[in-house]
């Protein structure tokens, strides 16, 4: 079974536009009451708050709460308030994750489940939802897995998978840059899956791999990777990270003059990192899942001017990746008129059909 794309009914355009059109409009649902706290519909956030990937935990969250918000104000999900209830997953503890996810479903009694940036805590979770019986988005968490070979009934996907990033670079990077690539790589399922996808490529092209690092999720000192990948002459560096292991590395291979002498790549890249990167390191070719710059695409405008007032700042792609994962959850059950997971499953194929 896959379900990464959602459905087409509740692609990212349309969710984007259904949502947004939701929050402006001017009459408010007549099923509009004033609930007790234990008569909300509660989405339950499971996500890093700290370490390595704070930033893009904090974004989804902003999201989300925006949705929320904007849910609430068209008369919740049911005809009932709905409450965000967030925990800190931290960037990479599985079992801190599982914990977590414990908690939401079993004391908070959350309704649906969202999460995680990591891939490896978004199967995690994924892996306790579907013992619980309960309706889990990933809203970032890119590893093929999740939807492909470990995909349970319960268990949807906003962004891409690994295989579909790197299928979308791979081919401009051979035939602009080389076909000798030297890898660095977050040493966990986001990273091995985005290695495997641009592994697959290179063989294809008959291609040649110099060199693979693996380092673990957190690591501040890429020097000695960074020298091992020069000591190679490749045409390109991959950088398979993410986060503020992103930012340090790349700081450091400017910081080298690396930049200078080979082309540096990879996959996915955030703004939350180029925004993290003085001006001389925001540099390579990457792939970016969603912009809040999009002349011309309808609600787009609407929707970043909604976050700006939220937060401050542009949206990221992690913003839209909660906010579309929340709004999902009320589009679908207000349309199915229920909370019961397998009948939403059961719509949400037939409209995919």
């Amino acid at each position: 079974m896959t379900s990464g794309s959602l459905i087409r009914r509740f692609d990212r355009r349309s969710l984007l536009k259904a949502a947004v059109a939701a929050s402006v409009a001017q009459v408010a649902s007549p099923f509009v009451l004033s609930a007790r706290a234990e008569d909300k519909i509660k989405i339950g956030l499971d996500n890093p708050l700290t370490g390595t990937y704070a930033a893009l935990g904090k974004n989804e969250q902003i999201g989300a709460q925006l949705a929320v918000d904007q849910i609430n104000a068209q008369g919740g999900i049911l005809g009932r308030q709905v409450e965000l209830l967030v925990e800190d997953s931290t960037s990479g503890d599985a079992a801190t994750a599982v914990q977590k996810a414990t908690k939401l479903v079993e004391r908070d009694k959350v309704n649906f489940l969202l999460g995680n940036i990591n891939s490896a805590l978004a199967q995690a979770i994924a892996n306790y939802a579907f013992e619980k019986s309960v309706l889990h988005i990933v809203p970032g968490g890119h590893v093929d897995s999740v939807t492909g070979t470990q995909c349970h009934w319960n268990v949807f996907r906003v962004c891409n998978t690994t295989r579909m990033e790197t299928n979308s670079v791979s081919k401009l990077l051979l035939s602009s840059y080389g076909k000798k690539w030297y890898f660095i790589t977050t040493d966990y399922a986001f990273g091995h899956g985005l290695q495997a996808g641009f592994e697959a490529s290179l063989k294809a092209a008959d291609g040649t791999e110099l060199g693979a690092d693996l380092t673990p999720l957190g690591t501040t000192d890429f020097s000695a990777n960074l020298i091992k990948a020069q000591s190679t002459n490749p045409d390109a560096i991959v950088l398979l990270l993410a986060g503020d292991d992103m930012i340090n590395c790349l700081k450091q291979a400017v910081q080298f003059g690396l930049n200078q002498k080979f082309h540096i790549a990879g996959a996915q890249q955030e703004l939350e990192v180029l925004e993290g990167l003085p001006p001389e390191a925001r540099i390579g070719t990457w792939v970016f899942e969603w912009y809040w710059n999009q002349p011309g695409v309808s609600h787009v405008a609407e929707f970043v001017d909604a976050i700006k007032k939220k937060s401050g700042r542009v949206p990221t792609a992690r913003t839209w990746f909660g906010f579309a994962s929340t709004w999902t959850c009320a589009l679908i059950a207000n349309q199915e008129k229920t909370l019961e997971g397998p009948k939403l499953l059961k719509n949400f194929l037939e409209l995919r059909a």
